[in-house]
């Protein structure tokens, strides 16, 4: 696949540059190139990450930066059973327990919500940081929503991450998450208080909580209309179409991000 003049290497993060190390150096160069290009496509253009992806792992396949990007690439494809194969294989090479959750969630990607509720109540879980914990925490809350427990998902997110007046990297997408819950099994007064709460937490735009938010408050969004478009329903003098829009509200658009958008976070 081709790789854009801009693209050197280089960018890649320093550990997996380590890792590289043990590779010839021209196969490094080019093994690094695909893993930026992987990092460079796959929010917007999963499938195309997916594609270096493989060129990296074809590569170098016993490189465990190799196999954990080939299965990011997959997870973002909604390759799960190809995603979770890397996911372990890469977890074999390192021993570490980071990519536990995502695993998890490649098991509910599979409809196999029992086994990430499995992969739950697992020592590994433990071992995680606390990011990864609030991670795993998420994931299972979506399988029991998969399994149609509303209530139990609800209770599966309550936790001291949730009600922590701090703001962290994960805040906007726990409280969301729990909002999620809470609309899904009718309690809206409760939803809308933890939408506006994730609004709050959400610094850089990761879930839609604003637009959520604004539903419930009864606010339409529209398309932008053209300059040239009034009210009438009719044509403008060049004769283009002309639609007429009623505006109830404006509220700010949070926006959305996962990354890899991963399965727990609106589920």
């Amino acid at each position: 696949m081709p790789i854009p003049e801009d693209v050197t290497g280089d960018e890649i993060d320093k550990d997996v540059r380590q890792e590289l190390q043990s590779l010839p150096k021209t196969l490094a160069e080019d093994v690094a190139k695909n893993l930026v290009m992987v990092a460079r496509l796959i929010d917007e253009d999963p499938e195309g990450a997916y594609g270096y992806s493989r060129v990296a792992l074809r590569l170098a396949s016993r490189v465990a930066a190799v196999r954990e990007a080939a299965g990011f690439a997959a997870y973002a494809s909604q390759k799960y059973s190809e995603a979770l194969a890397e996911f372990r294989a890469a977890r074999r090479m390192t021993g570490g327990v980071e990519l536990w959750p995502v695993m998890a969630d490649c098991e509910r990607g599979l409809g196999r919500p029992e086994k990430t509720l499995d992969m739950a109540g697992a020592p590994e879980v433990h071992k995680l940081d606390k990011a990864g914990q609030v991670e795993m925490r998420l994931v299972a809350a979506g399988a029991r929503r998969d399994m149609g427990q509303l209530d139990a998902a609800i209770v599966t997110l309550q936790s001291p991450e949730l009600a922590s007046h701090s703001v962290q990297p994960w805040t906007a997408r726990l409280r969301y998450a729990y909002a999620d819950a809470l609309l899904a099994a009718g309690r809206k007064d409760e939803a809308r208080e933890w939408f506006a709460k994730a609004v709050e937490s959400d610094r850089d735009g990761s879930t839609d909580a604003s637009d959520r938010l604004a539903e419930l408050d009864g606010v339409e969004f529209v398309d932008a209309l053209d300059e040239d478009k009034d009210e009438d329903g009719n044509e403008d003098e060049d004769g283009h179409e002309i639609d007429g829009v009623e505006i109830d509200g404006v509220e700010d658009d949070g926006g959305q991000d996962d990354g890899v958008v991963r399965r727990g976070d609106d589920d």
